[in-house]
């Protein structure tokens, strides 16, 4: 997507979005997600379709002239310019998303939907893609995105940036932030590109932890893996800019100055979450308990604070057991306690399974060898696990995955 806020960037945008698909059965129309935004043309393959909205749903119908190029298999593109002033969207568990303003301009944030509150696609997890993010914004406000930096050009006070993201991504970690950042690039000694933007108010508070970026990436690597992207970083925000952390492609979005356990939670996402994907919403744990548990091995490794005091604390949380992590009640319940302490408890009683310190972090680091770049789902991980351990562990998916009571840990 191309964006062109106004001169207070928070108040509105004008956008255009040029979608390459490939059809997965023959099409008449197809639908995208957008919220709020006035859309003003569209074209498939260069010719006019026609719009219609449902809701939050964007209806195309292209021409007769071009149904022949949407038969299955068939690549297409198509361009939807729109504009208006976007939206900030309440999550059924009362948080925000979607389009955040800020005191010196917007941040958006899309975990699960607020997406769609700045640019059409089809939002769900599943469906990844590669991104050219350009944003036009007046000087002297900056533009950060996801992925490298391509380039930046200003004309006639306003700067064009233009960020890339080769490797797949899913719409919800997609992010963009407008507003007065100091910037700081580097590379780390495996070459990874190194990106952060700090509001000047949390630049003091954030230099120390931010200083440890290639020190935690290089950690995770040998814990999970080989890190799956090109660059790396952060953008940190005012304190009360937003309401939480995002573990958004490339580098997190902080709302104020991190500590190093919240660091290390999402940057451990971008093996789980951004290049591991969930399936669907209901997966969120095989996200959430695995960051969890870089949390514990970080503060074994580097706190003194050994795994199984992590476990015990969570254990003994009462908020953990409202409900099977692999079972979330609703749309409400994703981001809850159990996706979170007890989805590291799984994790957790896996290596005890397994009983093998080196075979417990060669089975991590093939899971997200196989789906690198990919999705997943619970299904998926607990199949991938029994046919790598030759084990039959229905007995620990039953108790600590899917039981709706608190297992014993006496063994």
């Amino acid at each position: 997507p191309a964006a062109r806020p106004s001169d207070r960037p928070a108040d509105r945008l004008r956008g255009t979005a040029t979608i390459t698909a490939r059809a997965t059965q023959d099409l008449s129309a197809f639908h995208l997600d957008l919220a709020g935004l006035d859309v003003e043309s569209a074209t498939v393959e260069g010719r006019p379709a026609a719009v219609n909205r449902a809701g939050k749903e964007l209806i195309i119908r292209p021409g007769a002239a071009v149904e022949g190029r949407l038969r299955k298999g068939r690549t297409f593109t198509t361009v939807v310019r729109y504009s208006g002033s976007p939206q900030t969207i309440t999550d059924p568990d009362g948080s925000k998303e979607g389009w955040l303003r800020t005191a010196d301009g917007a941040v958006a944030l899309g975990e699960p939907t607020g997406s769609m509150a700045w640019f059409p696609g089809n939002h769900h997890p599943s469906d990844k893609a590669a991104y050219d993010i350009e944003v036009t914004v007046p000087e002297p406000l900056t533009a950060v995105s996801n992925g490298e930096l391509v380039s930046r050009r200003t004309e006639g006070g306003r700067t064009t940036y233009h960020w890339r993201t080769a490797e797949p991504m899913a719409s919800y970690v997609a992010t963009l932030a407008v507003g007065r950042f100091s910037t700081h690039q580097s590379a780390t000694p495996d070459g990874i590109r190194l990106f952060t933007a700090v509001d000047p108010e949390s630049e003091a508070a954030s230099e120390e932890v931010l200083d440890g970026i290639p020190a935690v990436l290089a950690w995770s690597a040998e814990k999970f893996g080989p890190y799956p992207f090109t660059s790396a970083g952060a953008i940190v925000e005012r304190t009360g800019d937003a309401e939480y952390a995002l573990e958004t492609q490339n580098r997190p979005v902080f709302p104020g100055p991190p500590d190093t356990a919240l660091l290390v939670h999402e940057l451990a996402h971008q093996w789980f979450g951004n290049s591991v994907t969930p399936k669907s919403w209901r997966d969120m744990w095989l996200n959430e308990g695995f960051a969890t548990y870089a949390e514990w091995l970080w503060a074994a490794d580097h706190d003194g604070v050994p795994v199984e005091e992590s476990f015990d604390e969570a254990y003994e949380d009462e908020a953990n057991w409202a409900f099977p992590p692999a079972v979330p009640p609703s749309a409400a319940d994703i981001s809850e306690a159990p996706v979170y302490g007890r989805g590291a408890m799984v994790v957790h009683r896996l290596r005890l399974a397994i009983d093998d310190d080196e075979a417990f972090f060669d089975l991590v680091r093939g899971w997200t060898e196989t789906h690198r770049h990919g999705n997943a789902s619970t299904d998926d991980f607990t199949a991938y696990v029994e046919e790598e351990t030759g084990e039959d562990l229905t007995g620990l998916w039953d108790d600590w995955l899917y039981g709706e009571s608190r297992p014993s840990v006496e063994d």
